[in-house]
């Protein structure tokens, strides 16, 4: 297996860059920050970016949690890739990655500063100490589950093909995480239930809420809610409706991740223009 390391400090840009270098540099496979990446898939692992601070973001990086490091090494005995890029902030970290996941000596080295200018390194680490913001090499779909609750921001990737003709060659996505905000935030069960009680109140088949429960989890949130119903409607359009509307908003609103989503039709009422006709 051909192993080769992508270094560069912190914030310089590694992972913006990461499927680029990996495609001209003939690599099928990406580790970066806990994941196995393939293409555009996640493989394996979970996101260091994830982790509730900077130090278990680390430990998480370098793989030092048993079920992780195990769950990674497993997919890559049965995948077999012909090579890996590993990316790390210095070359011990980067060996140290393929000594834990048992990949050999690392054979190459490719540096930040061979692939970006100092001005795009310098944009880079202005981006990340004043925004927070850091890049998953992976479509926003690939690692939503993960980051339920969190702000994704998908971002498409292109390379030049000719004058004013680009190719697109994958997908990434900017996510703050937690450690990396000037404080943490959360979002109230109350929150969620203004919002999904707006979109119920504002459909015309539907009268009100009379009961809602929600749990967020860190796979995503699962609602429970019964609902009282206007006669006249087809109850199975109406309820496919709020469904999806739900889901989408809830995302639109949140990047929220909804697991489970259960409408019971508690009782329904008759609208006063149905009496009157």
């Amino acid at each position: 297996m051909r192993v080769v390391g992508f270094c560069g400090p912190s914030g310089t840009g590694k992972s913006h860059r990461a499927l680029w270098v990996s495609r001209e540099n003939g690599l099928d496979y990406i580790i970066d920050d806990g994941l196995l990446i393939h293409g555009n898939l996640v493989v394996a692992g979970k996101s260091a970016k994830k982790a509730p601070s900077k130090l278990s973001s680390i430990r998480t990086a370098l793989f030092q949690e048993e079920d992780h490091r195990e769950e990674v090494k497993k997919a890559i005995r049965e995948r077999k890739p012909d090579g890996i890029l590993i990316l790390g902030t210095s070359d011990k970290m980067i060996s140290r990655i393929a000594e834990v996941l048992e990949l050999g000596e690392v054979q190459e080295w490719i540096k930040i500063e061979d692939v970006a200018t100092p001005l795009e390194i310098e944009q880079a680490r202005n981006t990340r100490e004043k925004q927070g913001k850091h890049v998953i090499p992976v479509p926003a779909m690939e690692i939503k589950k993960q980051f339920s609750g969190y702000f994704l921001d998908p971002l498409q990737l292109f390379k030049r093909k000719g004058k004013a003709e680009f190719q697109k060659i994958g997908e990434k996505t900017v996510v703050r995480p937690t450690f990396s905000y000037f404080g943490k935030y959360t979002i109230s069960d109350y929150a969620i239930y203004q919002l999904i009680n707006h979109i119920i109140v504002s459909m015309p088949e539907m009268e009100k809420i009379a009961r809602f429960r929600c749990n967020n989890t860190p796979d995503g949130l699962f609602v429970d809610m019964d609902v009282v119903m206007v006669f006249g409607y087809n109850l199975v359009d109406a309820l496919k409706r709020a469904q999806n509307t739900i889901s989408q908003e809830l995302d639109r609103f949140a990047g929220i991740n909804l697991t489970r989503l259960v409408i019971n039709v508690k009782t329904l009422v008759i609208s006063k223009s149905y009496q009157n006709a």
